[in-house]
């Protein structure tokens, strides 16, 4: 079963209370996503390591219930 969007954008804020979160459906079949996440926590942190934390974040989902997210992170 695939991850809904709101499924997706609470559990990284979650992992980022203080964060702005955007994720958007790129292909409307709810397996392809897109996601933006500007955190204070990130600063100072390799955009790997930012990435792992989001994936981090959706706690062993990827790649199962969750196909694709493309991530953007930055801090703020």
């Amino acid at each position: 079963m695939a991850m809904s969007l709101s499924e997706i954008e609470t559990m990284i804020r979650e992992a980022f209370p203080d964060a702005r979160v955007e994720v958007r459906d790129l292909a409307g079949d709810g397996n392809h996503y897109a996601a933006t996440v500007v955190s204070a926590s990130f600063k100072g942190v390799s955009k790997v390591k930012q990435h792992q934390a989001v994936y981090a974040a959706l706690k062993g989902k990827m790649g199962g219930e969750l196909h694709a997210l493309a991530l953007t992170t930055s801090e703020s």
